[in-house]
């Protein structure tokens, strides 16, 4: 079989971008794990902060080691907040949400990252974790050529009009309404 000629688009200076994905359907985590792909495969530098998962293993986490140094995947929640049996005092998810938010912070003022992904953020300000003039001023304070990609459920008002790009997933059919439990390689 031949070999396909694949144009290239001419390099231009980067204006980075706010994106934001929303909505109660699924697909957020795994749009912003591929455009974290699409990144490296540029020779950008992803770092991908996750505010709620922590405490469960997830294959992106495997997958993200395959990509390194290149993506690197941090996740510094410790689990879902008051749901699926969750224990733990609020100051502790609302402690690691603190941590997590430094860290985003700290990465994206290094000069070292293209790309920074806060996923699970919307849900993490809804939640009260993170509180919104904190996510407002890390917005605001973003490097003119850095993309920062903002993931979760409840996107506030003020983030959304800060934002170049809202991409609201909207749930049509879900097969947990089948009584389909989530699956690996799909859902985690």
């Amino acid at each position: 079989m031949a070999e396909r000629k694949v144009e290239r688009l001419p390099e231009k200076p980067r204006k980075g971008l706010v994106l934001v994905l929303t909505g109660e359907g699924k697909g957020k985590t795994t749009s912003c794990l591929g455009m974290a792909v699409r990144a490296v495969g540029y020779g950008m530098r992803v770092a991908m902060i996750q505010f709620i998962k922590g405490s469960i293993h997830y294959g992106e986490i495997d997958g993200a080691k395959r990509l390194a140094p290149e993506f690197e995947l941090i996740p510094m929640g410790i689990g879902f907040v008051g749901i699926r049996g969750d224990t733990l005092p609020f100051a502790e998810h609302a402690d690691a949400a603190a941590k997590a938010l430094e860290t985003a912070r700290k990465k994206m003022r290094s000069g070292k990252y293209d790309v920074i992904i806060l996923d699970e953020i919307h849900v993490a300000v809804h939640l009260g974790l993170v509180a919104l003039p904190d996510l407002l001023a890390l917005i605001r304070e973003r490097p003119d050529d850095v993309h920062l990609i903002l993931s979760g459920r409840h996107a506030h008002e003020e983030v959304i009009r800060l934002a170049h790009l809202v991409t609201e997933m909207r749930n049509i059919k879900h097969p947990f309404e089948l009584g389909i439990e989530a699956e690996k390689g799909i859902d985690y």
